[in-house]
């Protein structure tokens, strides 16, 4: 050891002499069956009519062309009654 290197001997000894234990799967316990009968209760559902999983799906699109129209607005320069003749 060089007289330039501090001895790190002293530092060791405060540390933990006891292991931590490291977390490791379990082999003996199976996965549980996805069942494709059991719905998800965080998931809506489709069906017909006024429902929540409707009313999410419209959003959705709205959102999507809403920003479709300010993105063609923005590289055009012309707004979008221009694009349907309107001006």
């Amino acid at each position: 050891m060089s007289p330039d290197t501090p001895d790190m001997s002293a530092h060791t000894s405060m540390s933990s002499e006891t292991p931590t234990p490291e977390i490791s799967p379990s082999s003996s316990v199976p996965p549980l069956p996805v069942s494709a009968s059991t719905p998800d209760p965080a998931r809506p559902t489709p069906a017909f009519g006024w429902s929540a999983y409707a009313e999410q799906l419209n959003g959705r699109f709205a959102m999507i062309g809403f920003v479709a129209l300010l993105i063609l607005e923005f590289f055009t320069h012309q707004d979008f009654f221009t694009w349907l003749g309107l001006r």
